[in-house]
């Protein structure tokens, strides 16, 4: 669905004293994404001709921090109230149109929400929520026939005003051809001496004109985040929510309580999660995938059928189908594992890649390879692709055993169904087919030597 001239205003200038933190408020991290990022992707979701965001505190902190976001960005050099930071954004708004004015620190309000509210609101429109405990929020004033007359701020509002449970949530959608008028006749005359923008709903109603609320029965999906506290409680309801969905999409958690999303995960059919695992950034699990206890997994694809043992770190790899992995073994950025290889505790891979069916399964490093099929590499191995200051690469082909402990010094090419001794320091090419060791009797030190430099 897509409104006619829809322009989108974000209020994202405050400094959130409460975090106690110089971090502007809107930066801080929900589900691994800034508070800010949340209420955008909802806006940008609503497709609006328009999109201007106010910052404020922290200076361009904001603004560098969604650099890529196509947004007109306008700052409140002073936080005056809601209403004052409107005011900065009405230039560059449509003569004719909507606006629909969001809350940078209100990270989980929906999509469905704000369409049922502009689908409600011809001059002005109002997302309201009742809650058991109002202190603090705005009051929802109506008459006996149940029509909005005003909102009064709680500091402003008498002992029976502090009764109204309905309050308003701050996000507010307005015709333009009244918004700037009603905005250039704010007043700072209140308990805060503020701009309240919640004063043109007083201003409708004495020009005649009927203001409409859409009320939500998913009070979280409004609350804002003001302490650490509230980012907590939210972060667990965004969470458990995202636990829910995964469930409802077939996959099996051991508790949803004890999961992170902090991105997207896409699965597969049969999927099995365990305790305590993190996903960052996109990951996607194939069918059949099962991921044990305490595993961390960021921007990573795991085959079908793919097994990932407990505690362990896989970032920006490629995982095939009916791989194992772990206990406690890394994938570092550029791993890429194919069908039916096998990845064992405490090895670590880096910018590499492992044939299918291939095994590296205790205590290794493999760094800067390229690993044929059929390979099985023994425990204690390493690639010493870094000299110091340059890297290089290693080349096993297919069909290659190496022995435990065995040193590759890099670059090197172990060839074609090579096997290399137990305990070797492998500094030359190795035939292919061959049994190549080296054994070292005697140990010599070299006064001249000198550490190499950096290649241009």
């Amino acid at each position: 669905m897509s409104i006619k001239n829809l322009n989108i205003v974000i209020l994202a200038a405050g400094k959130g004293t409460r975090m106690q933190s110089a971090l502007p408020k809107v930066l801080h991290r929900l589900a691994g994404k800034a508070l800010l990022a949340h209420v955008i992707d909802v806006a940008k979701g609503l497709n609006p001709s328009k999109l201007v965001v106010i910052y404020g505190y922290g200076g361009d902190a904001v603004p560098k921090a969604f650099a890529y976001e196509d947004i007109e960005w306008v700052e409140q050099k002073e936080q005056l109230g809601t209403g004052h930071a409107v005011l900065q954004a009405a230039p560059y708004l449509d003569e004719e149109g909507t606006t629909l004015i969001l809350l940078g620190d209100v990270p989980l309000l929906s999509k469905q929400s704000c369409l049922s509210l502009l689908d409600k609101t011809e001059t002005i429109g109002l997302l309201t929520v009742s809650k058991p405990n109002p202190t603090g929020y705005g009051r929802i004033v109506r008459n006996d026939m149940k029509k909005i007359l005003s909102i009064v701020e709680h500091q402003d509002a008498t002992e029976d005003q502090r009764s109204i449970t309905e309050v308003n949530t701050g996000i507010i959608a307005v015709n333009n051809q009244y918004l700037k008028p009603w905005l250039s006749k704010l007043s700072n005359q209140n308990a805060q001496g503020e701009y309240y923008l919640t004063d043109i709903v007083a201003m409708a109603v004495n020009d005649g004109l009927n203001v409409v609320a859409e009320i939500t029965h998913d009070e979280v999906s409004v609350e804002g985040v003001n302490s650490k506290a509230d980012l907590a409680n939210l972060e667990r309801v965004y969470q458990h929510r995202y636990a829910h969905s995964l469930m409802q999409a077939g996959a099996t958690l051991m508790d949803p309580l004890r999961i992170d999303v902090r991105g997207s995960l896409v699965i597969g059919k049969d999927v099995e999660i365990d305790v305590g695992c993190v996903f960052e950034g996109a990951v996607v699990l194939g069918d059949g995938v099962r991921v044990g206890p305490y595993c961390v997994i960021k921007d990573s694809s795991i085959g079908a059928g793919s097994e990932i043992a407990a505690f362990t770190q896989i970032d920006h790899a490629l995982v095939a189908s009916n791989c194992k992995l772990g206990p406690y073994a890394r994938l570092r950025p550029g791993a890429q594992i194919n069908d039916g290889a096998h990845i064992g505790n405490f090895v670590e891979i880096k910018n590499s890649h492992l044939g299918a069916n291939s095994k590296v399964n205790h205590l290794s490093y493999v760094g800067d390879a390229t690993i044929g099929k059929n390979v099985n590499i023994g425990a204690g191995t390493i690639t010493c692709n870094y000299d110091g200051v340059n890297k290089y690469r290693t080349i096993i082909e297919d069909d290659v055993f190496i022995g435990s402990d065995t040193q590759l010094v890099a670059p090197v090419i172990i060839g074609e169904g090579a096997t290399i001794a137990a305990g070797s320091t492998i500094t030359k090419n190795a035939p292919a087919g061959q049994l190549t060791f080296c054994r070292a009797k005697d140990q010599k030190s070299i006064a001249s030597w000198k550490r190499p430099v950096k290649k241009n």
